[in-house]
């Protein structure tokens, strides 16, 4: 396939061009309850060219770029027009002139294995069969209740080749293996509500599977019995779950060369992420290397991006780093968070709002607010701990990073290794008026 889009594209004039060929073999099952309804097994070989155009807009030089579909069915004269259209549709794209990525062949003997964390390599040594097998059982096993209950799931293992080619040298390959789903609780005593979960590992561990299954059925059940939101007011909130990585998300994505080229952020390197203010917990994070390459052929590895709130290092894509005069780092997917000192016990002392489920989380990375609708959260006076559904938190990372505090216990999914709930105060609740 690789020798047939390179003819096209010398055939169809373009000269910069980069070339992500994906080999994926996949298995999927889908439950309804516990029983298997549909199992479906696939082999999908197809790839991404990107066409880059050079020209000038006035005295200003540019670089263009479109990007092309293809399919392993296409014959070269079908990739030819679809080339020649990219070329011209390229042209069209203003953005400020930038050089490929310039690699060689065989980039691996410049990024040795440990530089990078390959974490699926136990998932690689089995079939896709055994990888699916031993996840939905693991789906099923804390699945042993009547009123409360998983009524659809769905899991997927892939298994995917990349081969990324450009027109500076860049010549590299490596596959990646992953466990995706999804999942859904119903509770039928009381209120009848649903809870829908997302799940997606790169090991063959269970465990964390196993963890989140049996919270989702503690939740969900709790929920039906949720039926007033809690009072308005100002309170120490504690989040956890997927939510903890939403909080940390606002300083990944503002240390992005993206976001500081574009002025959309002030961080520089050495700067305070936390401006100095935090009283409690400080901010600590490692970008993780799951795959050796980027999407562009950028030799990965892990990267202290922060140290006690202390910026080290812009990370991001070959473009905004020419542009910015840094070393690309490539895209990172996934980062580490370590824990912190206090237990989530030790948390639930005194009066809070812990909030374990929304109907939408959102933290916004340009102005630092976050809030979402509470489906269910517990409401503590100090003595009694009930459940309540309803309202809505609002508050801003700026203020509320002062006094953040991370519990001891961790969580692991495949993008995010960290604290499984952090603490902060003084946030906005509007709920129920009294």
């Amino acid at each position: 396939m690789i020798e047939k889009i390179l003819s096209a594209l010398k055939k169809s004039g373009v000269e910069s061009y980069q070339i992500t060929e994906t080999k994926q073999e996949k298995a999927e099952l889908y439950f309804i309850r516990k029983s298997l309804d549909m199992q479906r097994m696939g082999d999908i070989r197809q790839a991404e060219v990107v066409v880059y155009k050079e020209f000038l807009e006035g005295d200003m030089r540019m670089m263009g770029s479109a990007a092309v579909q293809v399919q392993d069915s296409y014959t070269e004269e079908k990739m030819e027009e679809l080339f020649r259209d990219a070329l011209y549709a390229a042209g069209f794209v203003k953005n400020k002139y930038y050089e490929l990525y310039a690699g060689k062949k065989d980039a691996q003997e410049e990024t040795p294995e440990e530089n990078y964390c390959p974490t699926d390599k136990t998932l690689a040594d089995k079939s896709l069969t055994e990888i699916a097998q031993s996840f939905a059982e693991a789906l099923f096993a804390e699945d042993q209740e009547t009123d409360v209950f998983l009524n659809s799931a769905e899991i997927f293992v892939l298994k995917t080749t990349y081969h990324i080619i450009n027109s500076k040298g860049v010549d590299v390959s490596y596959c990646k293996s992953r466990v995706q789903g999804e999942f859904v609780v119903q509770c039928t005593d009381g209120q009848d509500v649903e809870t829908y979960q997302h799940f997606a590992y790169v090991n063959c561990d269970t465990n964390p599977l196993r963890s989140k299954v049996r919270e989702t059925l503690r939740i969900t059940r709790d929920r039906a019995k949720a039926v007033s939101a809690p009072p308005a007011g100002e309170y120490r909130i504690i989040l956890s779950g997927p939510y903890v990585r939403d909080i940390f998300d606002y300083y990944v994505e503002r240390s992005a060369a993206s976001m500081i080229y574009r002025k959309y952020s002030t961080y520089q390197i050495g700067c305070n992420v936390q401006g100095g203010t935090a009283k409690k917990d400080h901010v600590n994070l490692t970008l993780k290397a799951t795959v050796p390459y980027s999407a562009e052929g950028i030799p990965m590895k892990d990267r202290d991006l922060i140290h006690d709130g202390e910026l080290l290092m812009i990370h991001g894509n070959n473009r905004f780093a020419y542009y910015l005069n840094l070393e690309p780092t490539g895209n990172y997917e996934s980062y580490k968070v370590p824990a912190g000192n206090v237990t989530l016990d030790e948390m639930r002392q005194g009066t809070y709002l812990e909030v374990v489920n929304f109907s939408d989380f959102q933290m916004d990375s340009l102005s630092g607010h976050f809030g979402g609708e509470i489906r269910l959260a517990y409401l503590c006076d100090g003595e009694k701990r009930i459940p309540v559904t309803g309202g809505s938190i609002n508050g801003n990372i700026l203020e509320a990073q002062k006094s953040m505090v991370f519990s001891s216990q961790i969580q692991t999914e495949e993008s995010f290794e960290g604290p499984l709930a952090v603490c902060m105060e003084k946030i906005l609740v509007a709920g129920s008026v009294i």
